[in-house]
């Protein structure tokens, strides 16, 4: 056996002393003392066998992510269940990365070193930092999106909810998990409607839960919207689940495609109770995927009972048109009827009146008529005798006009008539110097031949 040899020093002690007096010191500051501390959950690890929780509370610099401080903790007994009701109140997992608000008490063990035992944890802390982060991405999306997203008063307005459903929504794209008990309810629902309806539904399968598949997510609706198909409407569907589970919901970037998507969006996320963004952004909301079909359901039902409605509507107005103008037909029928026998007695009366007068004067009718014909008679003898007197006055005037006018009686008075070959000339132009012409006098005729031409001032043998 090996003798170890220490120098002598009175003031040593062994490190176990040391560590008594330290952890006295820490009993006698923090034996009896609580503290609520907020940090971060590291390096933990859970024994199910035991229930117990080991883990590291740490402190981060949260502009360089510099650690500040850092103890060991561990939890068990009472607070392991203060832990598991932590995680089914909020839904989140407890586990590394996530940011607590713990009442733990200081404890130094000679063997282990400093520890804090945790003693309970505080569920509205955690609830208040995802409504925090809520608020915060709200914010985010009015203050950059001012295009297509507004507030008024607590209602928000987005160019998705600003569209018109078409009047029937029978094309459907339906982003959801695969797995989705609510995805199974969706469509069970809308294939088993009660009036009939066909519908074409279009399945876009992608995890529904956990922010970190919020890209994926994402990738789904940019995939919805490069299809091209002429869908009716988005449906976004998941089944029930923990708080956490929606926090994808929550996404900046997902609830910014929703919000100025080109096609309605429908929502029936499986939420009981606070609306995620992607509701408040979407164009209609729904509580659950069932919700959502029925809606659809009853969208297109509301569609036909107008149509219903409408071709009532028609028939009653159809009914009433033809029964008034049946009745219209019947007064023009009854005021024809009248009318005519009115006309028909009318003139029967006429008839008889003209049938008397016909049977009764005969004779001072046809006197009348004789008396007429006489009359007439002696005015076109009468007529007849200066008609032709006048005539031939006229036929006189002619005749001396006639003869005054003949070629004859113009050659007696002196004149000549030239003739060119046989045609009588009525233009010098045609007759040059050794022409041969015939001279027709009033009794005599006369060849010559023109010696020279010249012209001549035609008045001046004629002026009087």
């Amino acid at each position: 056996m090996e003798v170890h040899s220490y120098p002598s020093n009175p003031a040593a002690i062994r490190l176990s002393e040391l560590a008594t007096q330290i952890r006295q010191a820490i009993d006698g500051v923090f034996g009896n003392r609580t503290f609520w501390v907020i940090a971060d959950i590291s390096s933990h690890t859970y024994k199910s066998q035991t229930n117990y929780h080991y883990f590291e509370l740490v402190e981060k610099d949260k502009g360089s992510a510099k650690i500040l401080s850092k103890i060991a903790g561990r939890a068990w007994g009472n607070a392991s269940v203060n832990i598991s009701n932590f995680e089914q109140a909020t839904g989140q997992k407890f586990q590394n990365d996530i940011n607590v608000l713990v009442q733990v008490a200081v404890q130094y063990n000679p063997a282990f070193g400093l520890q804090l035992n945790l003693l309970d944890i505080d569920t509205s802390f955690t609830l208040g930092l995802f409504e925090q982060q809520r608020k915060e991405t709200l914010a985010r999306l009015l203050r950059e999106n001012p295009d297509f997203i507004q507030k008024a008063g607590e209602q928000y307005f987005t160019r998705n909810g600003s569209l018109a459903l078409n009047r029937v929504l029978q094309r459907i794209a339906v982003i959801s998990s695969a797995t989705s008990a609510g995805y199974q309810d969706f469509k069970h629902t809308l294939e088993n409607n009660t009036f009939g309806y066909h519908f074409i539904i279009d399945d876009y399968f992608t995890p529904v839960q956990g922010e970190a598949n919020a890209r994926q997510f994402l990738a789904k609706i940019v995939e919805v919207f490069q299809s091209g198909k002429p869908y009716d409407t988005l449906v976004i569907i998941r089944g029930g689940g923990a708080q956490t589970d929606f926090l994808i919901f929550d996404n900046y970037e997902l609830s910014r495609a929703i919000a100025k998507f080109p096609v309605p969006v429908i929502t029936g996320i499986g939420h009981q109770k606070n609306e995620t963004i992607a509701d408040l952004m979407a164009h209609t909301a729904t509580k659950t995927p069932t919700k959502a079909a029925e809606l659809i359901i009853a969208h297109n039902r509301a569609f036909e009972e107008n149509l219903l409605g409408m071709q009532k509507m028609m028939l009653i107005k159809t009914y009433q048109l033809i029964n008034y103008h049946k009745d219209r037909l019947a007064q023009l029928n009854q005021t024809t009827i009248s009318t005519s026998r009115g006309l028909l007695h009318e003139q029967q009366l006429h008839i008889i009146s003209l049938s008397r007068m016909v049977l009764g004067n005969p004779r001072i009718i046809l006197s009348n008529r004789q008396k007429d014909l006489s009359n007439l008679i002696g005015n076109i003898q009468s007529y007849n005798r200066m008609y032709f007197a006048n005539k031939r006055g006229y036929i006189g005037h002619f005749q001396s006009v006639v003869r005054l006018m003949s070629p004859q009686n113009i050659l007696n008075k002196g004149f000549a008539i030239l003739k060119v070959k046989g045609k009588i000339a009525g233009n010098a132009e045609d007759i040059e110097a050794g022409t041969e012409l015939t001279v027709r006098l009033a009794a005599t005729e006369i060849k010559t031949t023109v010696i020279t031409k010249s012209a001549i001032d035609g008045n001046d043998e004629f002026n009087l």
